[in-house]
C-alpha cells in the first residue's frame, strides 16, 4: 500500500511539474506602457523546441487590421503579421525551469532578441533580451 501511495505521490508531483513547464497553447499579450491587449499568440512545439506565432491581432478603427512587416528580417520580410512565427527555436531547461536558447521578434520594429519563457501559474513570462539589458512581459493564457 505504501508503494501504491508513493506511485501516487511521485505521479502527481511528475504532472504538477509538466504543466507548470507547459507552455503551449494560446497566449494573450498586453501593450507594456497602455495595458491594452496586443495580440494572440499561438505557442507550439516542432521537433523537440518551441515556437509561437500571432493568430490575431487587437486593432484600433484607424488601423490596418490585416498589416504586413516591412522592417522584419529575412524570411519574415513583407509578410503578414497575422500568422508570422515571431518565437523560435526555444528549448526546454530543466535546470531552470524555462525555455531558453531561442529568439523572440518584435513585429513593430524589426527587432530580434534572445529569449526566455517560463509559466508563473496561468501567466506566460516572456523575456527578451540583449547583453544584460531585457524587458519582461506577463502574457494571460486564453481558454
Amino acid at each position: 500500500m505504501r508503494k501504491i501511495s508513493l506511485l501516487v505521490l511521485f505521479i502527481g508531483i511528475s504532472f504538477g511539474a509538466f504543466a507548470q513547464s507547459d507552455v503551449t497553447g494560446k497566449w494573450k499579450t498586453i501593450d507594456d506602457e497602455t495595458g491594452k491587449e496586443k495580440s494572440i499568440v499561438e505557442i507550439f512545439e516542432k521537433d523537440g523546441k518551441v515556437y509561437g506565432k500571432i493568430t490575431k491581432l487587437f486593432r484600433g478603427p484607424d488601423e490596418e487590421q490585416d498589416p504586413i512587416c516591412d522592417v522584419c528580417p529575412g524570411d519574415r520580410k513583407n509578410e503578414k503579421i497575422i500568422g508570422m512565427e515571431i518565437i523560435r527555436g526555444m528549448e526546454w531547461d530543466a535546470g531552470d525551469e524555462e525555455y531558453d536558447d531561442g529568439t523572440i521578434m518584435d513585429p513593430k520594429d524589426g527587432k530580434v532578441y534572445d529569449c526566455v519563457l517560463w509559466r508563473d501559474g496561468e501567466e506566460l513570462k516572456v523575456r527578451g533580451y540583449v547583453a544584460f539589458f531585457y524587458r519582461t512581459q506577463t502574457w494571460k493564457k486564453v481558454n
